[in-house]
């Protein structure tokens, strides 16, 4: 294993992220507290509890994973879609690199942006909420599992757009619904039958279960079927990733 490729590729991605490093956290700060003055105070107005939970803190692990999935995608995918639009990906492929180390370095970076920005959110949400953390490492070790599994999927998208506009497509038109629509904002027993059902179709409920499951120790759905539904994603991505690298496609073609 090359360390020092790996430390140069996330180096130089994190300096990027540290260049507009204001503009980077104050963004999710703004975000966060429009979020809590909007859902929190209009809505939980409305809504006083939901499963034991007063909702200004029901919302916070929908937020954190809403912003830290967003992150971790368009992190990766822009990473290394914009070697590929400048050319100078050709360079890194004829470096004495192997495609692990590349992954490594990229996903990495992006994930560690995640983490931070995810911190961040939390930190703001303690201003807003008296916030209760039953599982504390398991908490930290869902966020870096989610920012790590999503930011490989950014990495394949990436790969996968032939420009800027692609880019946006799928975060656009497929993970931005499937995080509203996956219980950010309610739980899914709030759902009458029928649609509770086609709920447990879309992957996010799974991940939003146990993430919020390690705040409340409440979950919607059996924390193992959660864990092994992101162990699955996980594992897809890393097949995807792997299939990419030994067939050259998007990247040599």
């Amino acid at each position: 294993m090359n360390f020092r490729a790996i430390n140069v590729i996330y180096r130089k991605e994190m300096a990027r992220f540290f260049r507009t490093i204001i503009e980077s956290l104050i963004s999710p700060v703004i975000s966060t507290s429009l979020y809590f003055v909007v859902f929190g105070a209009a809505i939980g107005s409305k809504i006083e509890q939901v499963n034991g939970v007063t909702y200004g803190a029901f919302i916070v692990p929908g937020l954190i994973m809403l912003t830290v999935i967003t992150q971790s995608v368009s992190n990766a995918s822009f990473a290394i879609n914009f070697p590929k639009f400048t050319g100078t990906i050709y360079e890194l492929l004829t470096a004495p690199v192997s495609y692990m180390e590349i992954v490594i370095g990229y996903v990495g970076a992006a994930a560690t942006k995640s983490i931070l920005i995810g911190l961040v959110i939390l930190a703001t949400a303690f201003a807003f909420v008296d916030l209760p953390i039953a599982h504390p490492v398991a908490m930290l070790a869902l966020l870096a599992l989610t920012s790590a599994s999503f930011s490989l999927f950014g990495f394949i998208i990436g790969i996968w757009a032939k420009d800027f506009q692609q880019l946006q497509l799928i975060p656009l038109l497929v993970l931005t619904p499937l995080i509203f629509l996956g219980g950010s904002f309610y739980s899914v027993d709030m759902l009458p039958g029928v649609w509770r059902t086609i709920a447990l179709f879309n992957p996010v409920v799974y991940l939003m279960s146990v993430f919020r499951w390690s705040f409340f120790d409440t979950a919607d759905v059996p924390i193992a079927v959660s864990l092994l539904a992101i162990a699955a994603f996980t594992g897809l991505c890393l097949a995807a990733v792997w299939w990419i690298f030994r067939t050259g496609w998007r990247i040599r073609q």
